[in-house]
């Protein structure tokens, strides 16, 4: 079966789709992340809390605004509490269309490994996130993870705008990656080239060949 069209102007198959994929390369399991996309009125649709992300629907969307304020949701859904770490991304930067949070063993992992912003090797996948530099040094940036989530988004919210990112992509410490984009289909492969990455670097530290730094 086809997939829905990732520039559709209603957003909530594509998510969809895309929440099912992720689930499908174990990225979203159980409950785990969100996904959420900003329309022409400048509201999102975000994933409800509780959802199976392995069987999204679009009835498991909830339309809010960039403020937090339930515009529109089925009867018994509300927004996922992570979505204030979408909310800090479009309300730093209002070019951004679409926001996607999964879970990854690597990134996770990684968090531990450096506790803290993570340097990333300078190879070809960085071109996906935007980079095109010669052999750039760069970080994502790495926040900590209080058990009060809103926390976290007004954390990333207060950095974002003092501190600009050099890739579109954070970590939370043990909790997952947060990726966007200026659409749907870019937030989307970026995703996947930041997996790859962290998969990469989680490796090279398996086999004692870390080369972009010192650490660890």
């Amino acid at each position: 079966m086809r997939e829905p069209s990732l520039d559709a102007e209603d957003p909530r198959d594509a998510l969809a789709a895309l929440g099912r994929r992720f689930y499908g390369r174990g990225w979203m399991l159980g409950t785990a992340g969100n996904l959420s996309a900003r329309v022409a009125d400048g509201t999102l649709w975000v994933t409800a809390s509780g959802v199976d992300k392995g069987a999204l629907t679009v009835g498991d969307f909830v339309r809010v605004t960039v403020e937090g304020q339930t515009v529109e949701a089925p009867p018994g859904k509300r927004p996922s509490a992570e979505t204030c770490l979408h909310q800090a991304v479009y309300g730093w930067d209002d070019t951004q269309r679409a926001c996607l949070h999964v879970h990854t063993i690597a990134a996770n992992l990684l968090t531990r490994i450096w506790p803290g912003d993570l340097p990333l090797p300078p190879i070809e996948m960085v071109k996906g996130l935007g980079v095109w530099d010669e052999d750039p040094r760069l970080v994502a940036q790495g926040y900590e993870n209080p058990a009060h989530v809103p926390a976290i988004g007004e954390a990333v919210a207060a950095r974002l705008p003092v501190d600009p990112p050099d890739v579109p992509v954070y970590l939370v410490r043990d909790h997952g990656i947060t990726v966007w984009g200026t659409t749907l289909r870019e937030a989307a492969n970026r995703v996947e080239c930041a997996t790859y990455l962290f998969d990469y670097m989680l490796q090279a530290v398996q086999a004692d060949a870390v080369w972009w730094t010192d650490r660890p």
